[in-house]
């Protein structure tokens, strides 16, 4: 037998078979079906619903997954009359931490402690952040521009247990500093 009577065998032998003929018979009544059914407003609709469906996975990772994270912003300014540290301290968790101890120092090169201030709170809200005078540091007396260190601890209890986090910025060199410390991200 020849190349070419094989050939015409297959082809004769694709034509019998019922089960390729009933599968062509099932693919285009899926097209048909497709075709039928499938418009914009439903493409549309859909859409939207897995949009929502994205939203509410969002929702749950933010606010019902147990996860614990403190951010602490600190803006330091150095002029004429002195020195200002400036601090905001974010629960960016998704559950309050409580036994809230934050310590502000400011470091004089030499590594003595010009000044501190501490701030204590019995719980801080999941979402919720805290600035204001309580966490506000100013070192009076006329700037030298020297270098000094920030240092800033802190101690929280979270769902979890207890956590500490230590921050150190050097500054001096400039007349206002930016610092955003953000604890690692432990989910609970």
């Amino acid at each position: 037998m020849g190349l070419m009577e094989r050939i015409k065998n297959q082809n004769e032998d694709e034509d019998i078979n019922p089960d390729a003929d009933l599968a062509h018979e099932i693919l285009e009544k899926i097209e048909d079906s497709a075709r039928k059914h499938i418009s914009p407003t439903r493409v549309i609709f859909a859409s939207i619903a897995v949009l929502l469906m994205l939203v509410a996975t969002l929702f749950v990772v933010a606010w019902v997954v147990p996860y614990d994270r403190v951010a602490v912003d600190i803006v330091y300014r150095e002029g004429g009359p002195g020195h200002v540290v400036l601090v905001e301290l974010g629960n960016d968790g998704s559950r309050a931490i409580e036994n809230v101890d934050l310590t502000i120092r400011f470091i004089d090169s030499e590594g003595l402690e010009v000044a501190r201030q501490d701030f204590s709170r019995d719980s801080i809200a999941a979402h919720t952040s805290i600035a204001g005078d309580e966490l506000e540091l100013q070192i009076g007396g006329e700037s030298v521009w020297e270098n000094y260190t920030i240092e800033i601890i802190l101690y929280y209890d979270s769902y979890d247990g207890e956590r500490s986090e230590r921050w150190t910025h050097n500054v001096g060199e400039w007349t206002m500093q930016l610092f955003f410390d953000r604890s690692s991200f432990h989910i609970l």
